[in-house]
């Protein structure tokens, strides 16, 4: 395998802590962070990922005028449908409105997301010459999302948090060498498994530009990071540790300095939870396949077999889900007892000290068709546990 020490990145990254810290507005003691960091929170913290989108139709009202990356790149905007559904929900959180395509149009790659299918890229990415041309995101070019940052800020408690996010170099590779979503990613391992040389420097080329989207974000003051690698379940773990962890850990290496909670999410990943723990992130993001006092067990177990010596304290990290978006859907009683399942899980697992804290979500997005009442109702009901 290539490797990332011995071949560095295009670009210097170069961090200010002291700007992102002195723009951070969340106070410590926020319900989100204390479960972050293993302590008591004031309440049990809760945010869905895709909680701002169709299923609110004040989102809705606004999308009829703009396009998705047009409503990305807008400050007022982006600020809005941030906060829309925190103000609706009583969420702990909001994640930024953004999309993981967001930092390579934003470098100048051609591509559009297109309705009823997703990112769409104009020229696939298949080559050594095609790879060393793909663009590096400039901070400047990411302006608007600052701007955008400082707007959400601004309408959000001093308990509740921002969520900034990118996807994962794994996740990125795959719309450009496919060109699109795919269901099976077939282009996409036979590049990873024929060309491997190839696949490698797509993947260092690819992480700068994704540790300076979240660097930009982490000094426009958001207090949180999360790292989707969305297609990342399709891999096997062997796989994934010589194609992926490695560059997803030298994005949390990177992301470190800011002292924010970092977390790592994918689909489907139940089998690489472990690994993925390995990476590097302070918390774990589980989807609904996996229980989540199981998935604190995988993680847990590849901590201390990575580091037999290592402190208790240390074989284990938060975890953030893990709700069937299609539970919302299934009426309040059954709901009501898939979160008290799900809590009394992370609860179980907190106990045996191998989970640290528990952050409610989803085990993947808000589903476009969802009731909005019945998502308001989960938020309460997590708050009473």
């Amino acid at each position: 395998m290539a490797s990332m020490t011995s071949e560095p990145f295009d670009c210097p990254i170069q961090a200010d802590t002291a700007a992102a810290e002195s723009r951070r507005r969340a106070h410590k003691d926020a319900p989100f962070l204390a479960a972050a960091r293993g302590e008591t929170p004031s309440r049990r913290p809760v945010w869905m990922m895709r909680q701002a989108g169709r299923s609110l139709p004040e989102y809705r009202e606004i999308r009829k005028d703009y396009g998705m990356l047009e409503s990305c790149f807008n400050p007022e905007l982006l600020a809005e449908i941030t906060l829309q559904p925190v103000r609706r929900h009583d969420a702990d959180a909001a994640i930024l409105f953004s999309d993981i395509v967001v930092p390579l149009k934003a470098a100048g790659v051609e591509l559009d997301i297109v309705a009823s299918r997703g990112p769409v890229v104009e020229h696939p990415v298949r080559t050594a010459d095609e790879v060393a041309a793909l663009p590096i995101v400039e901070s400047s070019q990411l302006d608007s999302i600052v701007e955008g940052i400082g707007g959400v800020l601004e309408g959000l408690r001093d308990d509740q948090v921002l969520i900034g996010f990118a996807g994962a170099p794994f996740t990125l590779a795959s719309y450009l060498v496919e060109g699109g979503p795919s269901k099976n990613h077939e282009v996409t391992k036979a590049l990873m498994y024929s060309q491997p040389d190839v696949w490698h420097a797509l993947m260092r080329r690819l992480t700068p530009t994704i540790i300076r989207f979240l660097q930009v974000q982490a000094e426009a003051g958001v207090d949180a990071l999360q790292l989707f690698d969305s297609w990342a379940g399709y891999l096997t773990a062997r796989d994934y540790r010589e194609f992926v962890r490695p560059y997803s850990t030298e994005i949390f290496n990177a992301l470190r300095v800011y002292g924010v909670p970092m977390i790592h999410f994918g689909v489907g990943t139940g089998e690489l939870l472990g690994d993925m723990a390995l990476a590097g992130p302070d918390v774990v993001g589980v989807d609904w396949r996996v229980p989540l006092d199981s998935a604190a067990t995988r993680v847990s177990a590849a901590l201390q077999e990575a580091d037999p010596t290592a402190e208790p304290a240390t074989r284990a990290k938060a975890l953030q889900g893990n709700l069937d978006p299609a539970v919302l859907f299934a009426g309040p009683e059954v709901v009501e007892a898939q979160i008290g399942r799900i809590c009394a899980e992370a609860d179980r697992a907190i106990e045996r000290g191998q989970a640290r804290g528990h952050i409610f979500n989803l085990g993947h997005g808000v589903l476009p068709n969802t009731d909005p009442d019945a998502i308001t109702r989960a938020f309460e009901e997590v708050h009473k546990r």
